[in-house]
């Protein structure tokens, strides 16, 4: 049973091992866990999943093989009474406990396949419908202490069955970012060193001297280490890429917590002659990008973040620009970034799969070597993998 249980898990490209199932296989031997299925769950996820990430896919992959615990609804999913027993004297009340015991849980998954034949729209309040804030026994948001939830986040707790909890899926690789994710996904662009004045203990050196002097503490202390990564991230802003703002702006304020040595610059389209800091002020406050490219060190990493897409005039033919008359086109101002810092990355928040219908983005991928990464979690992570080789 539990050899098909493996290959669920497989066929969920979750990177599960032989070994780690022979670990879980050993555990049961060893009676590890009572005989309950919530203890299975826990300790099958603790030694066949290493990756956070990966536990939604986990919970997902877990409901189709024991049918107990659904990612998303199906009415003809049969759902074991112990698990709601469990579920009921770990999350109600005595009341509540009683008052689903007159109802009687059989009578209640069928008044609930009963409504979903007959609803076909959406219901908020009342008394009967499946919906929200009400007071029927179906839905979200609402009072009864029989109820199943279905969808959304509970009000009260008091539903037997909570549907579609997945509680990880914000940590999923295939989802696109949010702030916390950026950072995980950030740390792997590191390299420390120690800098500064010295207010950390260092512990080693202090038993080692402690040790040396019979005994009598002897503390020692060293400076913090930092991660003194070098980055330059160059923003385009404006036009398209306001679809893509709130994004956007998530990676720069994660960006900017983990890089304690970053410096950015925006640009519009494509990178040309001059930078800017203020969008507001772009016309006031220009940097010229010689500037740019002569202030930074060849170890800074520089990170371009774009959706890349325009007029593909605009990127190989000077004048391109829609601001300006740029005396050299935008291709030769990127190849002069990538000759400068060999450690570059792109990186696109357009959908990877609109990719092929922009012309413009085949330019320039073209011109970064292939070094660009869609604004997702595994986008992200294989970029910093490319900056840190």
């Amino acid at each position: 049973m539990l050899i098909d249980f493996f290959f669920t898990l497989k066929d969920a490209k979750i990177p599960v091992s032989i070994k780690e199932f022979l670990t879980l296989l050993e555990a049961m031997q060893k009676n590890v866990i009572d005989s309950s299925m919530d203890d299975f769950y826990y300790l099958s996820r603790l030694t066949l999943v290493k990756d956070e990430a990966h536990y939604d896919k986990f919970d997902r992959a877990f409901a189709q093989y024991f049918k107990g615990i659904n990612g998303a609804f199906d009415t003809n999913s049969a759902i074991p009474l112990d698990w709601l027993i469990k579920r009921m004297e770990r999350e109600l009340s005595e009341e509540q406990k009683a008052a689903l015991e007159k109802f009687g849980y059989d009578k209640l998954m069928d008044r609930l396949n009963e409504l979903l034949k007959e609803q076909k729209e959406r219901h908020e309040g009342g008394s009967k419908w499946i919906g929200t804030g009400g007071t029927s026994p179906f839905g979200n948001g609402g009072t009864n202490p029989e109820g199943v939830r279905i969808g959304g986040k509970g009000g009260n707790r008091t539903a037997v069955k909570v549907w579609e909890a997945r509680a990880y899926k914000d940590y999923d690789s295939e989802r696109e970012l949010g702030t916390r994710n950026i950072k995980v996904a950030l740390r792997r662009l590191r390299k420390f060193a120690r800098e500064g004045h010295e207010e950390e203990l260092a512990l080693d050196q202090t038993i080692r001297a402690t040790a040396n002097n019979a005994g009598f503490l002897d503390i020692k202390m060293q400076p913090e280490r930092k991660n003194n990564i070098k980055v330059l991230m160059l923003l385009d802003v404006g036009g398209t890429m306001d679809d893509h703002i709130e994004r956007t702006e998530e990676l720069f304020s994660a960006a900017k917590t983990e890089f304690k040595n970053m410096e950015f610059f925006y640009f519009h389209n494509c990178v040309y002659d001059y930078l800017w800091k203020n969008n507001r002020r772009r016309n006031a406050e220009r940097f010229p990008t010689w500037d740019v490219l002569r202030k930074y060190t060849p170890d800074t990493k520089v990170i371009f973040v774009g959706d890349a897409t325009m007029s593909p005039y605009e990127i190989l033919q000077p004048g391109g620009s829609v601001e300006y008359n740029n005396e050299e086109a935008g291709a030769e101002w990127l190849g002069r970034f990538t000759h400068a810092f060999p450690k570059f990355i792109w990186l696109n928040p357009e959908p990877e799969g609109l990719w092929q219908y922009r012309q413009s983005i085949a330019v320039i991928r073209q011109l970064m070597n292939n070094r660009m990464f869609p604004l997702t979690i595994e986008g992200l992570e294989r970029a910093m993998r490319m900056l840190s080789k």
